[in-house]
């Protein structure tokens, strides 16, 4: 794992939550994304230091959608 393969998983995921024009549960966006947990929350991480992420509470998963 290395900062370019962090950034490559982030655009991932930020393709995938603007592909999916809705907010996605983290297990939807592994499925969607095909990314291991590893290396989708390496993304996240990312991303969400960035503020492009908005994370909310679901009952049974943390829903994720872009800011």
């Amino acid at each position: 794992m290395n900062v370019e393969s962090i950034g490559t998983w982030a655009g991932i995921l930020w393709n995938t939550l603007n592909d999916a024009n809705s907010p996605l549960a983290l297990k939807d966006l592994k499925k969607a994304s095909k990314l291991k947990v590893n290396e989708m929350h390496a993304g996240l991480g990312w991303l969400a230091k960035e503020g492009k992420l908005n994370f909310a509470e679901g009952e049974a998963d943390v829903i994720v959608s872009l800011a």
